[in-house]
């Protein structure tokens, strides 16, 4: 493939490691772009954490350019939206030494193209676009999970949450239309935003998250993490994310009580970083908080059962592909098994209320035999269906377009 050779590439939060679900696919766009380009990668840390793999990410890039965010001092700054009228996550991603890193850049190397990942780098791109062709990574329609949020909180959050959506659609729909091309996770996702805003048809397109299926496999040396004689259910994701707690939420108050009752070894593992206060309340003899952990893959491997009780999610989940990879069937609600399309054959199964839940779970913790069945099923689905490199390289094309027309307006052909 013909290379460009210089490309800036606007990420929302560090793309390292790749630990929770948006880094997951910011980190391996990252890795596909570097093969052929020079990247240059100005980006937030928003987790302390974080610090100590700057280095390994430097090694990727023609340069970093990395801003810290104080999340409590950047929320209160974001409010500054409803004295300005646009989104508060523009206000909150706003940074006055990115903007400069992102000039200096701009001035000093002749770039053929720039990447945004996520709605709310674009504003660091949209001085370049005169000469610059812009790219934007949109992952899932975010203005349509505030709205989501708005339905599901009491005011006075509902109103900010729709009043987020209502401004943040706008944003997208004005990025979306200056873009040479756009990206959604899901075509569900891609016809969601086509519905709301008609005049971006033909401008943007499905790309799919994929899972690394070299280092998410299965391991029977690794070792066991829960007490032999319990039945291990388990639930990964980043643990501050709110769908991921009320989805916790939801099965320990719905689904688990039944499950204990007929399957009294049965344990509840929520797998992932910085749990809330709400989460850690949960802990108890039949639910365990684990707080961070150095690897999720032993917890996923000697599972006897996973699940993504995700009421309200967008997008393809990683922690499902992720476990599927890992040879682990996964129960989960119909969107989230829409959205990565294997069948219950497969080794995803949909459930919807709380009675769908335990029936798919009974057949999985009665049998390790039929468990490792299906587990098998979604291993070869994964394998097939779901690599990176298949998903990303849909971007190349419009990256050696944009190559050709940068070259073409700066006189070169």
């Amino acid at each position: 493939m013909a290379a460009v050779s210089n490309i800036l590439y606007l990420v929302h939060r560090l793309p390292y490691p790749p630990n929770k679900g948006d880094k997951v696919r910011s980190y391996h766009l990252l890795r596909h772009l570097q093969k052929n380009h020079r990247v240059f990668l100005g980006t937030f840390i928003d987790d302390p954490d974080d610090e100590q793999h700057l280095s390994a990410l430097q090694a990727l890039c023609g340069d970093l350019h990395v801003e810290r965010i104080d999340v409590r001092s950047a929320k209160l700054k974001s409010l500054s939206g409803l004295l300005t009228g646009e989104a508060l996550t523009l206000a909150y991603y706003r940074n006055a030494g990115m903007q400069r890193w992102v000039a200096q850049i701009a001035a000093t190397h002749s770039l053929q193209a720039c990447v945004v990942f996520s709605s709310a780098m674009a504003q660091y791109a949209q001085p370049l676009l005169r000469r610059v062709p812009m790219l934007v990574d949109f992952v899932d329609v975010d203005s349509a999970k505030w709205t989501q949020y708005a339905s599901v909180h009491r005011w006075p959050l509902s109103m900010l949450y729709r009043r987020e959506g209502l401004r943040l659609l706008a944003y997208e729909r004005a990025m979306a239309a200056q873009a040479r091309c756009s990206y959604f996770v899901t075509p569900n996702e891609t016809a969601l935003f086509v519905s709301q805003a008609p005049e971006c048809e033909g401008r943007v397109q499905a790309m799919g998250n994929g899972v690394d299926s070299d280092f998410f496999k299965p391991d029977f040396e690794l070792s066991r993490p829960f007490e032999t004689v319990e039945q291990a259910i388990v639930f990964t994701g980043a643990m501050d994310y709110w769908p991921n707690i009320d989805g916790v939420s939801w099965f320990v108050v719905e689904m688990l009580p039944r499950l204990i009752a007929r399957f009294p070894r049965a344990r509840f593992y929520i797998v992932g970083r910085s749990p809330s206060p709400q989460v850690r309340a949960m802990a108890g003899a039949h639910v365990v908080v684990t707080g961070t952990v150095p690897d999720v893959r032993p917890y996923l491997q000697h599972a006897s059962a996973v699940v993504a009780p995700l009421r309200v999610a967008r997008g393809i989940q990683n922690k499902i592909l992720e476990a599927m990879a890992m040879q682990q069937p996964v129960v989960t609600v119909s969107s989230c098994a829409d959205a990565i399309g294997a069948t219950a054959e497969q080794g995803l199964l949909r459930a919807d209320t709380p009675d769908e839940f335990v029936q798919a779970l009974q057949p999985l913790l009665e049998s390790s035999h039929n468990a490792a069945a299906l587990g098998r099923q979604a291993r070869r689905y994964v394998e097939q269906e779901c690599s990176w490199q298949a998903h990303l390289s849909g971007i190349d094309s419009c990256l050696n377009r944009a190559r050709a027309m940068h070259r073409q307006e700066a006189g070169h052909v």
